[in-house]
């Protein structure tokens, strides 16, 4: 299983894995070394990683289309195709055992994730693994084996996502009961809340499996949202998340 490749994010010419804290969720502030891999079966329009997905010849829309200079993003530049060996020399090569799979959608590429899951724990068995993922892809009995804790991000309507897209209701019952996984909302503005209440009700979601995040990629944004939201947290029995790697080196990526 070591020739298996898996298609990564490409950052600063190298194919992005890197150290780091998690910034975000239920495990914000542990060190963690993050394997973003490339391509997304969903397109929001304020996506911080768009260039997993956002291809030349794509019609999807984007924030940052107007901005000068903005284009959309050459696959076969932005795309590091690797074997499985070669992800997990480099992910072995930082002292830390918290493996953050990220993306795009890590879990469309499940079978190459499970044989490097598999290769790292026969280098050490105490790696732990961590799948962000949002929400619309079940996992397979084996893949669910392998995966330590699930950070689950279903997009709501402000992604700009149709709902038939964004929202899989069997997906979405499978992680309210798994207890590996937790969910995080990225909430903007009041009716992103009602969505949050409406999604919560439906599917049954425990509020401790809850964290809402502030929209935003900027500090100014963050503190202007982060106080609302905190209150918010504190009526409904949901967890607050900040989003620390923006709040400490900005809107930097691999980092």
């Amino acid at each position: 299983m070591s020739n298996t490749i898996l298609k990564l994010a490409r950052l600063h010419g190298r194919p992005e894995v890197f150290h780091s804290i998690q910034g975000e969720g239920k495990s914000m502030g542990v060190p963690s070394v993050f394997v973003r891999t490339s391509l997304c079966n969903l397109h929001c329009i304020w996506c911080d990683t768009d260039y997993t997905w956002n291809w030349i010849g794509t019609r999807f829309p984007h924030v940052h289309d107007a901005r000068p200079g903005y284009q959309k993003f050459d696959k076969k530049t932005w795309i590091a195709e690797c074997r499985v060996d070669e992800v997990a020399a480099l992910v072995s090569a930082y002292p830390c055992q918290n493996v953050i799979l990220t993306g795009g959608e890590p879990m469309l590429q499940q079978p190459a994730l499970i044989a490097l899951m598999q290769h790292l724990r026969r280098i050490s068995p105490t790696y732990r693994f961590e799948v962000e993922t949002n929400g619309t892809l079940a996992p397979t009995p084996d893949f669910d084996r392998e995966t330590d804790q699930y950070n689950v991000s279903p997009k709501l309507e402000n992604s700009n996502n149709p709902r038939k897209l964004r929202e899989k209701p069997a997906v979405y019952r499978h992680f309210a009961q798994n207890p590996k996984a937790n969910f995080k909302f990225v909430v903007a503005e009041k009716n992103d809340l009602d969505e949050v209440l409406e999604l919560t009700d439906r599917y049954a979601i425990a509020p401790e499996k809850i964290w809402l995040m502030p929209e935003g990629s900027t500090r100014q944004v963050l503190a202007r949202r982060r106080r609302r939201l905190v209150e918010i947290c504190k009526t409904y029995g949901f967890r607050y998340t900040d989003r620390l790697h923006v709040q400490i080196w900005g809107s930097k990526k691999g980092v």
